[in-house]
C-alpha cells in the first residue's frame, strides 16, 4: 500500500495555494479596468536572496528590528507570492484623491502614487490572502520584504510598490507568533 504522509505533500500543497492566490490577485477588480498589477512566485532560493537583502538593508540603514525579524522569519516559508504595481494615473478629469487637483497635475509628479493603483494592489493582495486563509496556509502580508524586492528591482523600474506574502504549512504560524529577540539572535 502506498501511503503519503502530510509532511511529504506540504510543498506541493503550498505551491497549489500560491497559484490560486496569484489567480485571485489577477482577477480582483481594477479601477477603470486598468490592470497595473504584477504577481510572481518565489521559491526557497529566491526567498533566501530576499532575506539576505533585508539583512543587508538592516546593516546599511540601521533599520528597525522588525526588518531583521522578518528577514529571519521568511526563511520558514516554502513559497512567497509577491505583488507589485505601477503608479500611473488613470487619466481622470475629476478625482484629486492623490492630493493633486487632477490626473494631469499628478502626472507632473510621476513618482507620486495614484490612489487607484495602490487601492487595486490592496484589493488584489486581500483577495490573495483570503485564498491562503481559506486553505489554512500560514501567511502574512509583509511590507519589509517588499522594500527589499524593490531594491532588487525584481519587477523592473516601472513597478514602484511591492508587498510579499510568505507561505508555510506548520503546526504554528511562523509569521504571527514571533519571538523577536530569539529570531534576531538567530540572525
Amino acid at each position: 500500500m502506498n501511503i503519503f504522509h502530510e509532511q511529504e505533500l506540504r510543498e506541493e500543497a503550498v505551491f497549489e495555494v500560491a497559484k490560486r492566490m496569484m489567480t485571485a490577485a489577477r482577477t480582483a477588480p481594477k479601477g477603470k479596468g486598468t490592470d497595473n498589477i504584477v504577481v510572481a512566485l518565489l521559491k526557497e532560493d529566491g526567498i533566501k536572496e530576499v532575506s539576505d537583502k533585508m539583512k543587508e538593508m538592516v546593516a546599511r540603514e540601521n533599520l528597525h528590528d522588525f526588518f531583521l525579524r522578518d528577514a529571519v522569519n521568511i526563511l520558514s516559508a516554502k513559497a512567497m507570492v509577491i505583488f507589485g504595481t505601477k503608479i500611473e494615473s488613470m487619466g481622470l478629469s475629476l478625482c484629486g484623491m492623490c492630493g493633486f487637483s487632477s490626473c494631469a497635475e499628478k502626472n507632473k509628479h510621476p513618482e507620486h502614487p495614484c490612489v487607484f493603483n495602490t487601492g487595486d494592489l490592496g484589493i488584489a493582495i486581500g483577495s490573495a490572502a483570503s485564498v491562503a486563509m481559506d486553505n489554512r496556509v500560514d501567511n502574512r502580508i509583509l511590507y519589509t520584504a517588499g522594500q527589499a524586492l524593490l531594491e532588487m528591482h525584481v519587477f523592473g523600474e516601472e513597478i514602484k510598490i511591492i508587498y510579499a506574502i510568505p507561505l508555510s504549512i506548520s503546526g504554528k504560524n511562523p509569521f504571527v507568533d514571533r519571538n523577536t529577540e530569539k529570531l534576531i539572535k538567530k540572525a
